[in-house]
């Protein structure tokens, strides 16, 4: 059998998050630090990430059932989870989290509530295509080189 058929199917996996705009230039310089030293350190932050970002979300959640919407909190919120999600690349999350930002100082309640939706579902895609690759990842094991996407 081939030894690198693991490999290749990883990085067609690992490509096709760039080519469909869930992943970013972030999640290569956060690759670029992973090193024999620390293997896991990608899946480490991406893991951290999901657990802390679930409390932004219940706050986000909260705040949204709050009458009068607080939009000040709500931007503050999102401010945060625009920066997790950042540092790890998430760039489809990141874009709603924009457009929920711009909901929030044009006073729009029900932008906020609808691109909410939307983000909690790329939030959740990006998730479950991530835990897939690293648990590709892991069956492949170590790689020869890891490569920048096209």
């Amino acid at each position: 059998m081939d030894r690198n058929h693991p490999h290749r199917q990883l990085a067609l996996m690992r490509q096709s998050f760039f080519d469909q705009g869930y992943l970013d230039e972030q999640f290569i310089q956060l690759e670029e630090l992973q090193d024999d030293a620390n293997p896991n350190f990608v899946e480490e932050v991406v893991t951290s990430y999901y657990r802390d970002s679930a409390r932004l979300i219940l706050n986000i959640e909260q705040a949204l059932e709050k009458k009068p919407l607080d939009f000040n909190k709500l931007d503050g919120y999102m401010h945060q989870f625009k920066g997790s999600s950042s540092s790890i690349g998430a760039e489809k999350v990141k874009a709603e989290c924009t457009q929920f930002r711009e909901y929030c100082r044009a006073g729009n309640g029900e932008g906020c509530i609808r691109t909410f939706q939307q983000l909690k579902k790329e939030y959740t895609t990006l998730k479950k295509k991530l835990e897939a690759y690293f648990q590709l990842a892991r069956q492949a094991g170590p790689s020869e080189t890891a490569c920048r996407p096209k």
